[in-house]
């Protein structure tokens, strides 16, 4: 059996795994947005939604081959990768909504309540949910000897 504090080192330890996954997979879509829009010549839905594909890529293969490296797929990865994405849709659900209600139903319409809304709020909580959608659906803790 784990200690309380063996449990919170391996919790925090995947906090940050997944904060330094999330930190590249936002890095990817964002510099694949901007030159998708500029150079490369994409209207601005074609281009988010590809730099959206990618940055779920990374953050994947951030979580699978890095924070998560350790827990078995128990299915196979294309499996495992579709149920990732719908997790980070799902976050992506979460900010469209808090921008959403903030905006038209609240009537917060200025560009820094959006920001705070759609940034700042939905960010956060869709972080929150895609954390808790990766370990317990994604990446999903095997019951071995000693954990608990």
């Amino acid at each position: 059996m784990r200690t309380r504090a063996a449990r919170d080192r391996r919790l925090l330890h995947e906090i940050l795994g997944f904060a330094v996954a999330g930190g590249a997979a936002y890095a990817a879509d964002l510099g694949l947005f901007i030159w998708l829009r500029g150079p490369g010549g994409f209207g601005p839905l074609g281009a988010k939604a590809l730099s959206f594909l990618a940055g779920c890529t990374v953050a994947y293969l951030g979580n699978a081959l890095g924070t998560y490296r350790g827990r078995a797929a128990g299915v196979g990865r294309a499996r495992q990768y579709g149920v990732f994405f719908a997790v980070n849709v799902a976050g992506a659900l979460v900010q469209l909504a808090c921008l959403g209600v903030s905006h038209y139903v609240l009537g917060f319409t200025g560009a820094r309540a959006d920001v705070v809304s759609g940034a700042g709020v939905g960010m956060a909580l869709a972080t929150a949910l895609r954390f808790w959608g990766t370990r317990n659906f994604v990446f999903r803790a095997t019951a071995q000897a000693g954990e608990g």
